[in-house]
């Protein structure tokens, strides 16, 4: 048998190391989320409309808030980007996954299923990183002046990771537990509500005596936890403490329910 020469590799067959192949699998589904139109509408597009239209709402219609419009809706509107992309396009791209078998092939991958989580985690946190810059950009040529306190900034860090994991768990429960269309339905019309009625980009005492349960929601407490740490400059312990609540419940649900295929 000839020995090896110069220019002669060895195979070494195997998986890559674990942090290359959750970058690999995060670099994958940050493309796809944001080369689907309608992710991209709820990422982006939305988020901005709903920025852009509601401060120059609450001017014509003289809605009474307790700072600047571009100043109380700011805050909520990034609560908003980050519910829409870690609910429900999450939901949505898991639930067809499901539907096509993607996450069955990828589970007989050198890929384990907590590097594929990982991975759409970190996907979730570079279309976040994307959403600040968009929608944050508009609000300050919008005239958006934010609380820059190392506080504020740290409060608003916690506050979207908490957001992030809270949604993302009951994301993937509703993505495991569902069909694709019907996962569809679920996570836009859920989506919808709590845009609407849960606190998310309206302060909770703009819903009079209800704004006391939707301050318990997961909406609630993030759109809060926002308005506190970029209006106030405070770090809000009540809606931490609240997301935690349902990224706890939410894991526990997504662990229990959720099916691979």
């Amino acid at each position: 048998m000839s020995t090896p020469t110069s220019g002669t590799f060895t195979p070494r067959p195997g998986g890559a190391p674990l942090h290359r192949q959750v970058l690999a699998q995060a670099r994958m589904e940050a493309r796809l989320m944001l080369r689907n139109g309608e992710q991209l509408l709820l990422a982006v597009v939305i988020p901005v409309i709903v920025l852009v239209g509601a401060v120059a709402g609450s001017e014509r219609i003289g809605l009474e808030l307790d700072g600047r419009p571009v100043d109380v809706f700011t805050p909520g509107v990034l609560a908003l980007a980050v519910m829409s992309t870690a609910f429900t396009s999450l939901a949505i791209a898991t639930g067809f996954e499901r539907r096509y078998g993607v996450i069955k092939r990828l589970g007989s991958s050198p890929l384990p299923r907590t590097g594929l989580l990982a991975g759409k985690v970190l996907a979730l946190l570079l279309v976040e990183l994307l959403q600040l810059v968009v929608v944050g950009g508009v609000a300050l040529l919008l005239g958006w002046s934010p609380e820059a306190a190392p506080a504020a900034l740290g409060g608003a860090l916690a506050t979207a990771a908490l957001g992030t994991a809270a949604f993302a768990a009951l994301g993937l429960f509703v993505a495991g537990v569902l069909r694709a269309e019907a996962t569809l339905a679920a996570a836009n019309l859920v989506y919808l509500l709590l845009m609407a009625g849960g606190a998310v980009v309206l302060p909770a005492t703009a819903y009079g005596g209800f704004g006391e349960v939707v301050r318990w929601l997961p909406s609630g407490a993030l759109g809060g936890g926002m308005r506190s740490a970029l209006i106030d400059g405070q770090v809000a312990l009540l809606p931490l403490a609240v997301l935690a609540g349902w990224a706890a419940l939410g894991t526990v649900l997504t662990a229990r329910t959720f099916k691979w295929e």
